[in-house]
């Protein structure tokens, strides 16, 4: 039973992903555990530490299913540390001589750090492969609509002409970055934890080094320079950039959400029979996939600070910064995942209304193409007298709902400054898109890259 809305079976599919609670699950979390103290009495036998006997019965022992979450539980809420109790539920189930090699030359925190950041590899994973899965539906996008003239808007008003093409490429674009960032947190993060006490592994004399360096060999993961039981940098990293992803998220699906306005109905989510409806409008197709991209990255925003908070650690073992993390971390992939999915949902399956978008472009009866009426009268009239001639025109157009180049062509000052041939080539929308073309051009190579790149690193 959980009493987190996010993980009700009700709401569970609109905040998170099964899979990602797979990974931070309570059975996930004690198979970790387990994980690292196998390894680390492998680790220690091909060192001669412990018996090489000892290291197989413990690795057979160390199965998830063998051990009762309940009995752990109870366990915990003495001691307060859940690997006090598995320690000796493993030394029992391992039996005899090899129980008491169980968690050789290690301190509890050793063990639960080293489970988080096989947590954090799984779950960091699942978010590199749905970045790349939206940051590739999102190039798609921008090459098919690379010429789609829409209206650039700055707040929430007409400003210039751009393409929508353009529009889906400033959304792929810091994604591009945060696959990037993704890979250099995975180079920090992910690293073995095995100190003992006090992070001098004085427990393990001479060969505390070679130890933690064929955990970390056993384990797959990097070897620190210094132990982190105090220093919390990475967890707080990695939080850090999965709210930057879903900053990312939740800038798409704002726009998402504003492109949809009845108003505008320039782009929609998919849809099927039922999804953002109503109980009392029949019409309503609400943009829900963006709603819960935005409430699960604002969860993500809310959660981040604890981990930051938390990096004011006491000495060589903290008093309680320490085990807030494990508040929120779970939480924060989980809600990520959830974005990611309706992220990925909304770019594969938006419809896109090219004709509409025309339709609105033109609403204001060529307001829009003021500033290129104006650049192509600077060098005629000087920049600020262009300005004003052209601000003047756009009021009166205005005023009296007229399109802007039938008020210009009545201005005195506008008489012989530009003949009728170029004037309707600078009022057209789509001779004033400036780079979006090259925009779409240079982030979809940018990003193809790195999708390539990806995809031979998983061969």
């Amino acid at each position: 039973m959980t009493t987190n809305p996010a993980d009700m079976t009700v709401l569970a599919g609109l905040f998170g992903t099964d899979e990602m609670r797979a990974v931070f699950a309570e059975r996930a979390w004690v198979r970790r555990m387990l994980d690292v103290e196998a390894a680390l009495a492998r680790a220690e036998a091909g060192l001669g530490i412990v018996p090489e006997a000892a290291a197989r019965a413990i690795t057979a022992a160390a199965k998830a299913e063998r051990f009762s979450l309940e009995a752990l539980g109870a366990g915990t809420r003495v001691t307060g540390y859940p690997v006090v109790a598995l320690t000796k539920a493993l030394a029992k189930e391992a039996g005899g001589e090899a129980g008491g090699f169980v968690h050789w030359g290690a301190t509890t925190q050793d063990i639960l750090d080293s489970a988080l950041v096989l947590q954090l590899r799984d779950g960091l994973a699942l978010v590199q492969r749905d970045v790349r899965r939206l940051l590739g539906a999102l190039v798609a996008r921008a090459e098919a609509h690379k010429s789609d003239v829409m209206a650039g808007r700055t707040h929430l008003q007409h400003a210039l002409p751009v393409t929508f093409g353009y529009k889906c490429a400033v959304w792929a674009s810091p994604l591009v970055d945060d696959l990037d960032r993704l890979d250099a947190l995975a180079r920090r993060a992910l690293k073995v934890q095995l100190a003992g006490a006090v992070g001098t592994l004085a427990s393990l004399g001479s060969q505390g080094r070679a130890v933690t360096e064929a955990l970390a060999r056993e384990l797959n993961l990097g070897v620190p320079d210094a132990p982190w039981h105090a220093v919390r940098d990475a967890p707080a990293e990695v939080a850090g950039t999965l709210g930057i992803v879903c900053g990312n998220l939740a800038k798409f699906a704002t726009d998402i959400m504003l492109l949809m306005q009845t108003e505008v109905a320039e782009v929609s989510e998919p849809h099927q029979p039922g999804r953002g409806g109503s109980s009392t409008m029949p019409q309503k197709r609400n943009p829900i996939a963006s709603e819960y991209v935005l409430a699960a990255a604002r969860g993500v925003h809310a959660l981040a600070p604890l981990l930051l908070s938390s990096m004011a650690q006491d000495h060589e073992r903290a008093t309680g910064p320490w085990q807030a993390e494990q508040l929120a971390l779970p939480q924060i992939f989980v809600l990520t995942a959830g974005a990611l999915g309706h992220a990925v949902q909304i770019a594969e399956g938006m419809t896109v209304d090219a004709a509409r978008m025309r339709r609105n472009l033109d609403a204001t009866g060529g307001l829009i193409m003021a500033e290129s009426i104006m650049m192509a009268l600077a060098p005629r009239l000087g920049r600020g007298e262009a300005h004003d001639l052209v601000e003047h025109a756009c009021a009166k157009a205005i005023e009296q709902r007229r399109r802007l180049v039938d008020v210009l062509r009545e201005e005195k000052a506008f008489a012989g400054k530009i003949d009728e041939t170029t004037l309707a080539r600078i009022a057209d929308p789509s001779s004033y898109v400036g780079e979006c073309l090259a925009v779409v051009e240079r982030v979809a190579a940018r990003a193809r890259a790195v999708l390539r790149q990806a995809q031979d690193e998983e061969k």
